[in-house]
């Protein structure tokens, strides 16, 4: 078998119209609406693409079950897009007022991050990889 890349990820969300707006400011674009099958698929220039699976649940007093307990579920915790600079994305985030909720943090492998979270509070790490 040969693996080539992850192809898209799915994220259950709870209002698709606020989640499409909130990666339409990341710089994504609406590709598909199905309306029947309720998946909202966005894709950024990039060609990371993204599937908003509409639905979601709010039985969890707006915590990510995943990382807001003290209990540790398995699943998905978070997903990580490169960027050139941590510093622009983090202006970039300031400019239009979406909170910074961890980091810069710089990891063992020289990796520096931002953490930020969408509207269904799901984490997105923004990082970028160390010069050589």
């Amino acid at each position: 078998m040969q693996i080539k890349k992850l192809d898209h990820v799915g994220i259950r969300v709870m209002n698709v119209e606020k989640s499409m707006q909130f990666y339409k400011t990341l710089g994504f674009q609406v590709i598909r609406e199905d309306y029947k099958e309720q998946v909202f698929v966005v894709k950024h220039p990039s060609g990371i693409e993204i599937n908003l699976i509409a639905h979601g649940d709010n039985d969890h007093d707006r915590r990510n079950i995943l990382m807001d307990v003290d209990v540790r579920y398995p699943g998905y915790t978070h997903y990580a897009i490169e960027v050139g600079s941590v510093e622009d994305a983090k202006a970039f985030f300031e400019s239009i007022n979406i909170k910074i909720t961890g980091g810069p943090v710089t990891f063992g492998d020289g990796k520096t991050s931002i953490f930020i979270r969408d509207p269904d509070l799901n984490v997105l790490e923004f990082t970028e990889l160390p010069t050589s």
